[in-house]
């Protein structure tokens, strides 16, 4: 499910839409929701498999109404013939509400997240006499463990990510800066098949792998280098996220001690995984093999995130999280080791939970002899 082909046949809904507002229904029954306005992108995309922005659906028993605007005529036509379009002139917040008006509903259920307070109150204004109440996150609870057709597309997006990255590998070559690595890898990406970049390519070489979140710039690849790699390709609003560091020539001794402590904890991390495990608990695996070593304070962040039509999206998989593994979950497991002014290593892989452990869906190599270029 890619977002191209999310039409039935002869304009009905799709099966898989059709599960979808099904579930979503039962739960706004169950919640006591008559009306569910829903203003985030993606959830709107998984819901309905519409792809226009700047749009709502809204939600209710019978139906489900499309709020866009003229740019997105035709695509409503294409990919969701069986909404109740509604084409806006002005802002999205006054046609809502003549919307809400026109249907004369009592009460909607508004998505708290993504909706800043501003918009809120003016929304809240437009709309009266109906009432407008907050509404629990039906589309981001079932957005947390995926289908077949979502995990398809997911893997589609790992097997490019990773191709693009062994295609990348065989080009690297001293003197290269982090922006021109970036770009490479990026542009292998699309040229395989993905809609654009997951994130903005992570490329850091030597000290500037010490930050987590380091931008590609103008370092250059040296012999003797490490280079961190932290990429992932987005196909059909679906993402991968992976992460490998290669040594260029020869492996910094430091480094490479460093490097297997991060992959011992993660694979012990991810043998952890399993449904009904406590997010905190897999990450203490890690986080304690980590601190083991003597770098409990070098690994800041938590040990991964949800993965999805979102690049960061529930669960969290740190230890600030009770909840537990469901099967049909996608996470990352990513810990690392941060050294400033010499460098990092992070191993990230993207983990489906299933009914008896877990499966590794991404299957690039990261014995640390197979990372020397």
């Amino acid at each position: 499910m890619g977002g191209r082909a999310m039409a039935g046949k002869n304009g009905l809904m799709n099966p898989i839409i059709a599960g979808r507002l099904a579930r979503c229904r039962r739960v706004m029954a169950e919640k006591g929701v008559p009306a569910y306005l829903i203003t985030s992108h993606m959830d709107s995309f998984y819901l309905s498999g519409f792809t226009g922005e700047d749009s709502a659906l809204l939600v209710t028993p019978k139906a489900v109404h499309v709020i866009s605007d003229g740019r997105f005529d035709e695509t409503i036509d294409h990919e969701i013939p069986w909404a109740k379009k509604h084409l806006r002139k002005g802002l999205l917040t006054d046609e809502i509400a003549n919307v809400c008006r026109k249907l004369k509903l009592d009460r909607v259920a508004v998505q708290q997240e993504g909706m800043t307070v501003a918009t809120h109150a003016k929304l809240r204004s437009l709309t009266k006499p109906v009432r407008l109440t907050g509404a629990p996150s039906i589309a981001l609870e079932m957005r947390r463990c995926k289908d077949e057709t979502e995990l398809s597309v997911m893997n589609r997006a790992i097997r490019i990510a990773e191709e693009a990255f062994s295609a990348t590998r065989r080009s690297i070559r001293v003197g290269q800066t982090e922006r021109e690595i970036a770009a490479r890898l990026e542009f292998e990406m699309r040229n395989r098949g993905a809609d654009a970049q997951a994130f903005d390519t992570i490329i850091a070489v030597d000290g500037n792998a010490s930050r987590p979140h380091a931008r590609a710039g103008d370092r250059r690849v040296k012999k003797g280098s490490a280079i961190l790699f932290d990429w992932g390709a987005r196909v059909g609003f679906y993402h991968s996220d992976l992460t490998r560091v290669l040594f260029v020539s020869k492996i910094q001794p430091r480094l490479g001690k460093v490097y297997e402590v991060v992959l011992n904890a993660q694979l012990a991390a991810i043998q952890a995984i399993r449904p009904g495990e406590r997010m905190c608990d897999v990450d203490a695996v890690a986080r304690d093999f980590i601190g083991k070593a003597g770098y409990g304070d070098r690994f800041g962040h938590g040990l991964g995130h949800g993965l999805g039509l979102d690049v960061h999206e529930a669960p969290s998989l740190s230890w600030r999280s009770k909840e537990r593994l469901t099967a049909g979950m996608v996470v990352t497991v990513e810990p690392g080791i941060y050294l400033p002014g010499v460098g990092g290593v992070r191993i990230e892989d993207d983990v489906l939970v299933t009914a008896d452990g877990c499966r590794v869906l991404s299957r690039l190599a990261k014995d640390l002899k197979g990372s020397v270029l």
